[in-house]
């Protein structure tokens, strides 16, 4: 068995657990967030009110979500910001990943699409990157083995001769009602994953990049604030944070740029992986907005941290995209 269905069978095993404890508790109707019919809408109309009820198995398939995550972002015209770059996305075959991805290509960049493995959404991606004109390689690997991470990297500066910009996206994420809830290897899936996978491919990637590469990481509202569910995932999204400034000081003499994006709830396949049926209907109305980000409403962010044309004052920041006031 490919070591990333492994990872993908170990990652299905601690969701069915969670699952079937979630079950023998008998919770009672969730619904305390906000009437999404309220939800603010600021820029293009995106979708609010009580989302589809579905729970999907990791690590989670955008092909099988009832209501579609927004990604192409219609109204954004690309103008060559990152014209002949090579970027690397992981978790690019779906979500914010492939939001991020598709603009990068209208953005003029060939686009390396890291992922688990979720093939069929991951060439759907591949489909969308190549139709706006430019070059797309799809590698399935679990980024918490560092042998992988590196072949991957090989493999894209060996086909395309230059890397410019690293996305690290990859994640796991499996709620808990209890700190006793969370046995060792269940917390080891999710440091591994998120951070160790962060500093894998960093570490991959750092020989290949020259003065102007960028380095983007998805940390999250939850390292900002915490979450009292996500108590594994909180702990390595505030790893990440602390480790994009860290990273960012270390290399600022290179003049290679680290910053991330926390964004708060939003639509991918992430999410109705993790949370119940019900849970999900309510999913991302306690914001100010009063509903979650659509992946189109994040990707923009990573193209201007991705282009030094924009960004080339910015490093070592934590953007946050959380969709409430103050945050």
């Amino acid at each position: 068995m490919a070591i990333q269905d492994d990872a993908a069978n170990k990652q299905k095993a601690i969701q069915n657990r969670q699952d079937q404890h979630d079950a023998s508790m008998q919770k009672g109707d969730p619904g305390s967030g906000k009437d999404g019919s309220n939800a603010a809408q600021t820029g293009i109309h995106q979708p609010s009110g009580d989302f589809p009820a579905q729970h999907l198995a990791k690590p989670g398939l955008e092909a099988r979500m009832e209501l579609k995550p927004k990604f192409m972002a219609e109204h954004y015209k690309g103008s060559g910001k990152l014209a002949g770059q090579v970027a690397i996305v992981t978790g690019g075959d779906s979500g914010i990943g492939r939001a991020v991805a598709l603009l990068f290509a209208r953005e003029g960049a060939d686009v390396a699409v890291l992922y688990l493995n979720e093939h069929e959404d991951a060439a759907e991606t591949q489909r969308y990157i190549e139709a706006e004109g430019q070059k797309c390689i799809t590698i399935a690997g679990d980024v918490k083995d560092m042998e992988f991470c590196q072949q991957a990297v090989d493999q894209v500066v060996a086909k395309w001769g230059r890397l410019d910009v690293l996305v690290n996206n990859a994640a796991f994420q499996e709620h808990a009602e209890s700190l006793l809830d969370l046995t060792e290897d269940r917390f080891d899936e999710t440091m591994r994953t998120n951070i160790y996978g962060y500093f894998h491919m960093a570490k991959a990637c750092l020989p290949y990049m020259k003065r102007g590469a960028a380095i983007i990481n998805t940390g999250s509202v939850t390292g900002l604030k915490g979450s009292k569910k996500l108590l594994d995932y909180s702990t390595t999204k505030g790893a990440i944070h602390a480790f994009t400034m860290s990273l960012a000081a270390n290399l600022l003499d290179q003049g290679i740029r680290v910053n991330a994006v926390a964004p708060g709830p939003v639509w991918t396949p992430l999410n109705p992986a993790d949370q119940s049926p019900e849970d999900i209907t309510k999913f991302g109305q306690s914001t100010t907005f009063g509903r979650p980000a659509q992946p189109e409403e994040l990707s923009p962010a990573y193209v201007y941290l991705a282009s030094n044309v924009c960004s080339g004052y910015v490093t070592g920041v934590v953007l946050p995209i959380t969709g409430s006031v103050g945050e």
